[in-house]
């Protein structure tokens, strides 16, 4: 697995996929790899009774990604402070937040992102009923709106349909239609993956890269009228999904006072490594669950931003 870059073709014509497909295997020598298929499902917050307010509806969203065999979870609360906020309040005034902290604690019980992994994918909705979590299914609270009682809980509001293509040995270009869940076509998702790097160097503020996007483009067809944009996030946004702000994933266990180990000797998990030590995951890889974690976060990025979710 490797760097991953996204981009959306809002107003792509009913035969889009056809139009890339031949571009691919024409122009690139591309060959088809399997299927790329994704669900999306989002949830609101059931509304509470709030005294004279009558019902109120918390301004919280839920979405979750399902690929590969596991679900990615993002809830977004607007009224709760980013890590970086935290932070940034306590660098200024470092000497208040020292003092409050032995009687007081300055964090909050949850920051404005919580990104988690679900395995298996299902697991979520038992989970959201055990808990009896106030939670309901995006469709669900529209279909009750509407008067209709027929769309459960489960109900996907919308999926990424397409194909998987291999250009060369160094590059996976996954290309879907975004289907509504009444089979409606709402553009088209494309997804270039760079197998060589788990990261890439050298990147724009924005966090774009300017090998994916020049490859992203020539897939696409010199159409006059096609609305493309590049899917992004800033170096620090993944910081603040990705990693708690308080540890690193670099760090490693420790050796309960075992000090005199050899360099060449590490402690993982209760077991001895000897000799070659294992390769560590770090801040900013694309590769293993890390990187299916970022594609489904600019996945859910995208359709937010379109009104879609």
């Amino acid at each position: 697995m490797g760097f991953t870059g996204l981009a959306r073709w809002i107003n792509a014509p009913t035969n889009g996929f056809e139009l890339i497909n031949d571009n691919i295997i024409r122009n690139h020598g591309g060959t088809p790899r399997g299927k790329w298929m994704l669900t999306v499902k989002s949830y609101r917050p059931i509304p509470v009774q709030n005294g004279s307010e009558g019902h109120v509806l918390p301004d919280r969203t839920m979405c979750a990604v399902t690929m590969n065999e596991n679900a990615f979870v993002l809830i977004d609360d607007p009224v709760a402070p980013t890590r970086a906020e935290i932070l940034a309040a306590a660098a200024e005034n470092p000497l208040a937040n020292q003092q409050t902290s032995d009687s007081v604690d300055v964090y909050p019980p949850h920051y404005r992102t919580t990104y988690v992994t679900v395995n298996p994918p299902q697991s979520l909705e038992l989970l959201l009923t055990q808990l009896r979590a106030q939670w309901q299914s995006a469709r669900q609270l529209a279909g009750q709106h509407r008067g209709q009682s027929n769309l459960g809980t489960t109900s996907v509001q919308l999926s990424v349909e397409g194909s998987v293509f291999a250009i060369g040995t160094d590059w996976l270009v996954r290309v879907g239609n975004v289907v509504l869940a009444g089979g409606t076509v709402r553009g088209m998702l494309l997804e270039a993956e760079y197998l060589p790097l788990h990261a890439m160097p050298v990147q724009s503020a924005d966090g774009t890269s300017e090998l994916l996007s020049n490859l992203l483009t020539s897939l696409l067809p010199r159409l006059s009228d096609a609305r493309t944009v590049a899917v992004t996030i800033p170096p620090g946004q993944w910081d603040e999904v990705l990693y708690s702000g308080d540890s690193s994933i670099e760090e490693t266990n420790p050796t309960n006072g075992n000090s005199d180990l050899e360099d060449d000797e590490e402690v993982l998990d209760g077991v001895y490594i000897h000799g070659v030590p294992p390769s560590r995951s770090k801040q900013g890889d694309w590769q293993g669950i890390d990187r299916d974690r970022r594609a489904a976060f600019l996945i859910i990025g995208a359709l937010k931003a379109e009104g879609l979710l």
